[in-house]
Order: C-alpha cells, then structure tokens, then sequence
C-alpha cells in the first residue's frame, strides 16, 4: 500500500498546530502559540478555545501550503480526542470533523500522551537512531507525568504516573513563588545553570512504586521561602532578569531535586521491566538538566537513550499524524459522532 497524506490537528492546551505527514514522513509541521496567558499566569480555558477559534484556519492553510497540497489530495484528517481543555477539544475536534466529511476521508481520533510516547519515531529527513520495542518512555509535561511501557505503536501501558500534580506544573508553580513570569518553567532552568544545586536541600515525595507526587514538594518550598529569612529579604525585591546567586542557587536546587527523583523512579522501572531502551518526551523533556542526567545515567549503566528533537518535545501536530498513520494502517478510523474526552481514554 502506497504511502498516503494525513493532515493532522492538535488543540489538547495552548497550542494550535497542524502538519501534514506521508506515512511517518513530515511535510509540514506549524504551530500557533498563545500568548494571551501570560498576563495571568497560567492558561486559561476559556481565552485557549477562543484563541484556536481564531488560529486553526490559518495554521491548517499555511500547513497545507508548506506540503505542497491541497486538501483533496489529503487522505485522512487526525484531531487530538484527549486529554486536555474541553473547550480546546472541542476546537480541533469539530473542525476536524468538518473537513473529512466535506471531503469524504477518514477521520482519526489520537490520544495526545500516546502521541508524545511515540514522537521518537518522526522522520523529518535528519538521521537519527529510534528505540527497539519494547521501551520505556518517562513522558513529563505541565499536565502529564508518566512511565509508559512501548511494546508497539498500538501497545502501550502505564507502569507509573504521577497522582497529584505533574513535573511540568511543580516548576510552573516554583517559578510564580518566586516571582517569574509565566511560563516559569524555562526560566527556572535558566537561572539554576549558574546556581549550586547543593545548596539547599528538598524531600523526594515517597510514594510506592512507579507513580509520583509533587504537591508535597511545592508545599516544602513554600515553607522554606516562608521560613528562611535570608531568602525572604532576597525575594522582597530582586532583578528578575538578572537574580542574584542565591535565588539561582534554589533554581538549582529545586530542580535537581525534581530530576532526581523523576529519573531514579524511571531507571528503577527500567530494571524491574528488564528493559534496554529509555525515551524521554513531553514538554519538560526540554529541560537541559532532565537531558543532561539522562543521557548520563543512561551511559553509566550500558543503556540507551532516545530524546526527541525540541520540535517534537512540546505538544505539535506532527506526533498527532505519526500515530495516526500506524492507525490508518490498521484501520482504526474515528466516527462523526465521538466526542473529546478531557481526561483521555488510554
């Protein structure tokens, strides 16, 4: 069977984006990004679905044209189903829903955190080595922090995910304490670059096996910045672009403590699984200490390591065709009458 052209939608956040793939092959890849957020620190639901309102047409255009097609020429039409903000479900979902029927294609519904498991697998004409089935995939975001067992692209489990807060918000949350803007998570990795990661000292959250919790953490560095006077006179009144050291020393801190204990829960599900292959994707997997450490730990102890490229770490519509294209292949195709579903459906 010929290689055919999937147009892919993704609206899961605050992020509208739309490629175009042929087989695992990107043509395309665009996405529009809101900044209407920043101002109140943190995304709101509502100003997201009227932004992918106002974004998706031109994104699927300019998508189209930097393929080279049009839509007729177009095989199937992907949308992200879930999880995330009904309202920007709704956007991609019924957009989506519009252009396979009035072109008379299929229609296929994508789970995004299957999506990010799988971004590996995205060719986009630079060479680059991919997992071995089975793998394990630490998939860490703003809303999202799991372990997924990859035995194929339509084999997927969760041995672990986090039962509070994700990794992504622990520093999204760290960063507002301290007075950054939105999104803080950058911008704590930024400063703790120059900071001592000894410096000050954070529990890891004990919960049994592979699943995490990071509430209790955020709850310890509000009672430092609570408790410490040194740090509260610092915090009174400091240059934001330009910290001084002991505010990057509690960057670093701070996020050596949320890397740690994110890659010594991964490292030990990797042994008990007996598995060879380590992914790490979603949005955090951009953060240069996660990187740096796991590609490290993975080094020392004779494994190897996959991290997406920055394009496909961060939520794109290219991940959402890759796994349509497996499922096209086998013929799972959506129908007209499914609906977004918020919390996913794994």
């Amino acid at each position: 069977m010929s290689e055919r052209f999937i147009l892919a939608i993704e609206s899961s956040c605050d992020e509208t984006g739309a490629a175009v793939l042929c087989g695992r092959r990107v043509l395309s890849n665009v996405i529009a990004t809101q900044k209407v957020h920043e101002k109140y620190g943190g995304v709101v639901p509502e100003l997201a679905s009227r932004a992918h309102q106002s974004h998706i047409v031109p994104v699927v255009h300019q998508a189209l044209a930097e393929a080279g097609l049009t839509p007729r020429q177009l095989d199937a039409i992907a949308f992200t189903r879930g999880p995330g903000l009904m309202g920007s479900l709704h956007v991609g979902t019924s957009f989506a829903k519009s252009m396979a029927m009035a072109l008379g294609v299929p229609l296929i519904a994508v789970h995004h955190m299957q999506a990010h498991a799988l971004a590996l697998f995205i060719e986009d004409g630079q060479p680059r080595e991919v997992p071995s089935y089975p793998f394990l995939c630490l998939t860490v975001s703003g809303g999202h922090t799991q372990l997924v067992h990859v035995r194929a692209p339509s084999d997927l489990t969760i041995a672990g995910q986090t039962i509070d807060d994700a990794a992504g918000e622990a520093f999204d949350k760290a960063a507002k304490l301290l007075g950054f803007d939105y999104p803080g998570g950058p911008l704590i990795d930024r400063w703790a670059q120059d900071g001592d990661a000894r410096r000050f000292h954070f529990p890891h959250p004990r919960v049994p096996g592979f699943d995490f919790s990071f509430s209790g953490l955020k709850t310890s560095l509000l009672y430092l910045l609570r408790d410490d006077e040194a740090l509260r006179r610092v915090l009174t009144d400091f240059d934001r672009s330009d910290p001084p050291q002991l505010v990057r020393d509690l960057c670093a801190s701070y996020q050596q403590t949320v890397v740690d204990y994110l890659l010594d829960k991964t490292f030990a599900c990797a042994a008990q699984l007996d598995l060879r292959d380590l992914a790490l994707a979603g949005g955090v997997s951009a953060n240069s200490a996660l990187r740096r450490d796991f590609s490290e730990r993975c080094t020392r102890q004779g494994l190897r390591a996959f991290i997406p490229p920055f394009a496909y770490c961060t939520d794109n519509a290219a991940m959402i065709g890759l796994v349509a294209h497996y499922k096209l292949a086998a013929g799972e195709v959506a129908a007209l009458t499914d609906v977004p579903e918020p919390r996913g459906l794994w």
